[in-house]
């Protein structure tokens, strides 16, 4: 691995985190590098893997032992308008043999049989920890399978234990950088041509927005990497204005690319009613300022009030039921604030948010969103979290998938909001989502028996089977 990339990442200069810390701390980087085999979850090739996974026509081959592949094989709904590709695991199962002589003839070989069997525009290739301490150079074997199929080997060097899963993003976010973006140029351009970074299309939230900008006549010239295809990657350096969905991730693009091909962007949510109106309008205002028609600004604003009349009266009925509820929130990111913001125009009051992967502008959005006296989480132990909920009495958890053992535990209803989840939450139509599956699972009547006491200790008789 290029110990001068993995330095550039660590000190990215549009990161908020890092802007606070002394010329000392940012050469130290941002996260603890991990130990060889014992990142499984969250090292960096897991942050690579599912940031790149979403380009649907491409081949994604692992290069390392096939745990590597079976750990980060599907574990985010990010959904497709098409091409089913990705949704192919590829990798070259490394064993004991390749570790002793190398794994680099092995990994030509399976780049060969993709190409002829699959015949995907491109194979992004890449780096575990195994290959990388034996030195195996993916490099080198992505330029010579490029030169001799005529096909790009876009090389992703990010070994799991160069760092977490946030590394990892941006090292993707840097292959994609020095080998795709730019590489092409596209078919037709317009003057509203939009790139959105940072948006993986789960569950097909990138459906519940394309529709919005459809009917404003926007563009969106290629999401990186949600529902994307190669060409539009490649020749997305053409776009007139950027917007980015989650700066935790994938920062480094919108700032190299504005750097490098002049295109302003504005960071963004698509959660909540207030957030994605705001998103909108300053999507409309830089594309204006960059040369888009004039009355773009005066149409969005036309859509912005019927879609929010639409919502607010589709939700109003669940208001009565959910006002005072209180919201323990356990995810991080954008969704730290946004999805604040979404709960506290639906009446909840949320009661604690995490901010573990949430950047300093993150926390400051939360801070003017819940008071100076914001309950802010930067980690918690599943016994820490059963504590919170009863102390804090909350009447949901809304979290990752993991932790819905310890709502059950304090038999408290629960909604996953975090990568695993199977619904749509973005845009006005996933609001109205959100807060129906919020009040479906608040009335849920499971919850009023489970807290009822159990019949052996409320003194009542047990009917013997005959």
């Amino acid at each position: 691995m290029g110990t001068p990339k993995v330095s550039e990442v660590f000190q990215e200069t549009a990161c908020g985190h890092n802007q606070a810390k002394s010329e000392k701390d940012r050469k130290k980087g941002c996260t603890k590098v991990a130990t060889p085999g014992a990142a499984a979850g969250g090292c960096a090739f897991d942050g690579a893997k599912i940031a790149l996974q979403p380009i649907v026509d491409v081949a994604h081959l692992v290069h390392g032992p096939i745990a590597c592949e079976g750990n980060s094989w599907d574990n985010r709904s990010a959904l497709s308008s098409g091409a089913r590709t990705y949704r192919t695991g590829f990798t070259t199962d490394m064993n004991e043999m390749d570790v002793v002589y190398g794994g680099e003839k092995h990994l030509f070989k399976a780049i060969r049989q993709i190409i002829e069997r699959f015949d995907p525009p491109a194979v992004f290739l890449y780096q575990t920890c195994v290959p990388a301490i034996i030195g195996d150079d993916i490099e080198a074997v992505a330029k010579a399978a490029t030169e001799k199929f005529g096909r790009p080997v876009i090389p992703v060097n990010a070994p799991g234990f160069v760092g977490g899963k946030n590394l990892g993003n941006k090292l993707a976010g840097e292959a994609l950088l020095d080998h795709v973006i730019g590489t092409m140029e596209p078919e037709v351009t317009t003057s509203t041509d939009l790139n959105i970074i940072g948006e993986y299309n789960l569950s097909g939230e990138l459906w519940q927005v394309k529709p919005l900008l459809d009917r404003l006549g926007i563009r969106i010239s290629a999401c990186i990497s949600g529902d994307a295809r190669y060409r539009e990657v490649a020749s997305s350096h053409r776009a007139r204005a950027a917007m980015l969905v989650c700066s935790k991730a994938m920062i480094n693009i919108a700032r190299k690319m504005e750097e490098r091909y002049g295109i302003p962007w504005f960071e963004g949510s698509f959660y909540g009613i207030s957030d994605m109106s705001a998103s909108l309008r300053n999507i409309a205002a830089l594309l204006v300022s960059r040369g888009a028609p004039e009355d773009l600004v005066e149409r969005t604003e036309a859509l912005i009030a019927q879609e929010e009349k639409e919502a607010w009266a589709s939700i109003s009925r669940y208001k009565p039921a959910l006002a005072g509820k209180r919201a323990l929130l356990i995810t991080g990111g954008v969704k730290s604030w946004s999805v604040v913001s979404a709960l506290m125009e639906a009446g909840l009051v949320v009661v604690g948010t995490s901010v573990k992967k949430s950047t300093a502008e993150d926390k400051e959005r939360i801070m003017e969103l819940m008071g100076e006296d914001a309950h802010m989480i930067d980690t918690m132990t599943p016994r820490e979290m059963y504590r919170m909920l009863k102390e804090a009495e909350a009447d949901i958890l809304m979290a990752g998938g993991r932790s819905q053992f310890v709502a059950l535990k304090a038999k408290v209803p629960f909604l996953d909001v975090n990568q695993e989840r199977r619904f749509a939450f973005a845009g006005y139509k996933g609001m109205e989502t959100l807060i129906s599956e919020i009040h479906r699972a608040l009335t849920n009547p499971i919850f009023q028996t489970l807290r009822e006491p159990a019949p052996w200790t409320s003194g009542c008789r047990l009917t013997p089977l005959v």
